[in-house]
């Protein structure tokens, strides 16, 4: 006697062998999603790092809070040229629609959510402690290290506090 191991194969769309075969499609649906999520959630991570690797002042054992907070800002304007070439398009002719407008409403949102997180609770690598810079610096882009990155939560008000307490 065979099993029948598709929901087209079972003779009535209520009975139990149709039933479990539906659970098990939607967990197994349900798994691959979350794993989709995980994913998309460490390459985020694994960009915002690879930029600051790509973007660390050279010769450095750890970022003071000032450099931190330039290092930051100079995240968060990342876009600012492509946005710039944008708007140049758009003044540029009459158009009833806008040119590259899901690029540009992209960008925008991105930087909204980064400003609000750099005025909140956003999360960096933790660039003003010595080994985890060096960390950061050996680095070869494998998302697989990630987890060894101690991310911290880098505030305006915090780093303003910071350059406080030094002068």
């Amino acid at each position: 006697m065979a099993k029948t191991t598709s929901i087209a194969q079972c003779k009535h769309p209520n009975s139990r062998k149709t039933k479990v075969l539906q659970k098990q499609i939607k967990k197994s649906a349900l798994k691959e999603k979350k794993k989709l999520q995980g994913s998309i959630k460490y390459n985020l991570i694994g960009e915002k790092c690879l930029w600051f690797q790509e973007n660390l002042p050279d010769n450095v054992s750890c970022l003071s809070s000032s450099q931190m907070e330039e290092i930051i800002k100079k995240y968060l304007s990342r876009f600012n040229e492509e946005l710039e070439q944008i708007n140049i398009k758009h003044s540029v002719g009459v158009r009833k629609n806008r040119q590259h407008a899901s690029r540009e409403d992209i960008i925008k949102l991105t930087l909204k959510r980064e400003l609000e997180e750099y005025k909140t609770c956003g999360l960096v690598p933790d660039l003003m402690n010595h080994k985890q810079l060096q960390l950061l610096k050996n680095w070869k882009g494998e998302l697989t290290m990630l987890p060894n990155f101690k991310l911290k939560r880098y505030t305006e008000s915090f780093l303003q506090s910071e350059k406080r307490k030094i002068l």
